[in-house]
């Protein structure tokens, strides 16, 4: 993989990323968050989407690798949101 490649897929990882965060309408960090976010939520995304027998809907390939675009994003949204539910109840009790 070459330097241009891997800065697309930081790139593509970290649009998908901030999508979810916006979607879960919680954001802690900056765009290394955003960039792990949507690694992430490729993980959590792709997981879930196999569980439930459902297709890969949008995918970008990216020097021969698929990155699952759809399922980085609700992935990264769940991830996110699950986290703002934790830290939200963590602040309250304290």
């Amino acid at each position: 993989m070459s330097i241009l490649h891997f800065i697309l897929l930081l790139l593509v990882a970290g649009l998908c990323g901030s999508l979810g965060q916006v979607i879960a309408g919680f954001s802690r960090g900056g765009w290394l968050a955003s960039i792990a976010l949507g690694f992430i939520g490729a993980l959590v995304g792709t997981w879930l989407a196999r569980l439930a027998k459902l297709p890969d809907l949008f995918t970008l390939d990216i020097d021969g690798k698929p990155f699952p675009v759809i399922w980085s994003i609700v992935g990264s949204a769940l991830f996110v949101a699950v986290l703002g539910l934790l830290w939200r109840q963590g602040r309250r009790v304290a």
